[in-house]
C-alpha cells in the first residue's frame, strides 16, 4: 500500500507543480523555485532522512517547536503509527518531486506556442489551454515518467532504512528491507535471494503490463 500511494501521488503531483510553475511570469522567481524544489533530489537518503528526523524530532525539532509556540502538544511523528506512513509518503514525494517536475517543465517548454495563441484567439481561457493543449501534449512524457516510477516502486529501501524504527517498522515495511534483514542481519541467503528474484520478476511483469496498458510505443 505504501509503494502504491507513493507511485500515484509521485506521478500526479509534479504535473500540477510543473503547470503552476510554467504560469509564473517572473523568470527570477521561477528559476529560484525550480532550484529549491530540485535540490533535495541531489542528496542521498542519508542526508534527507537525517534532515527530516531532525525537523520532526519531539525535542527541538522545527515542527514541534512551532506546535509548542502555538500552545499545542508535541507530536512524535516517527514513533506513532498514525503518522508513520504519511511522513514516509510526504518525504518520498518531497525528495523526487523537483526532478520529475523539471522533466515536465522541459516538455511544456517544447510545446509549440502557436497552439496557445490560436486557442486564445478562439476565446480559450487558462483552464482550456491546460486541459486541451498542455495535458494532451504531456502524454508522451507522462508515459516515460510512469515507466520510470513503476520500475523503481518495488526497490524502495534507503528511505525506509533511514527513517524506520521498531515502533513503526510494520507500518512502513517494504520487501527490500525484508531482503536486507534476511540476507545481511540473519544471514539467510536462500530466503534473501528468493525475495530479490521475486522483486526482479515483479518489476519485470509490472513494467511489461504497464507498457502494454499505456501503449508506451504510441503517442
Amino acid at each position: 500500500m505504501l509503494a502504491e500511494v507513493i507511485l500515484v501521488i509521485g506521478f500526479a503531483f509534479p504535473i500540477l507543480v510543473a503547470i503552476a510553475l510554467n504560469e509564473v511570469t517572473k523568470n527570477v522567481l521561477k528559476r529560484f523555485t525550480q532550484t529549491v524544489i530540485y535540490i533535495p533530489h541531489l542528496f542521498s537518503w542519508v542526508v534527507v532522512g537525517g534532515i527530516w528526523i531532525s525537523i520532526l524530532s519531539p525535542d527541538g525539532g522545527l515542527v514541534n517547536e512551532l506546535l509548542k509556540w502555538a500552545q499545542l502538544e508535541p507530536i512524535h511523528f516517527l514513533t506513532q503509527e498514525r503518522y508513520a506512513r504519511p511522513v514516509v509518503i510526504f518525504t518520498a514525494i518531497w525528495k523526487e518531486m523537483g526532478y520529475i517536475c523539471i522533466i515536465y517543465l522541459a516538455a511544456i517548454v517544447g510545446i509549440n506556442p502557436s497552439m496557445y495563441e490560436s486557442a486564445r484567439i478562439d476565446g480559450a481561457n487558462l483552464w482550456h489551454e491546460i486541459r486541451y493543449i498542455t495535458l494532451p501534449q504531456l502524454i508522451p512524457t507522462m508515459k516515460i515518467v510512469l515507466m520510470l516510477n513503476i520500475m523503481s516502486v518495488l526497490k524502495i529501501f534507503d528511505q525506509i532504512f533511514m527513517m524506520s524504527n521498531p515502533l513503526i517498522a510494520h507500518k512502513v515495511d517494504v520487501i527490500m528491507l525484508y531482503t536486507y534483514e534476511k540476507g545481511i542481519l540473519q544471514f539467510q541467503m536462500g530466503v534473501a535471494s528468493a525475495a530479490a528474484y521475486l522483486v526482479i520478476l515483479a518489476t519485470l511483469i509490472l513494467t511489461i503490463v504497464t507498457r502494454i496498458i499505456i501503449r508506451y510505443d504510441k503517442e
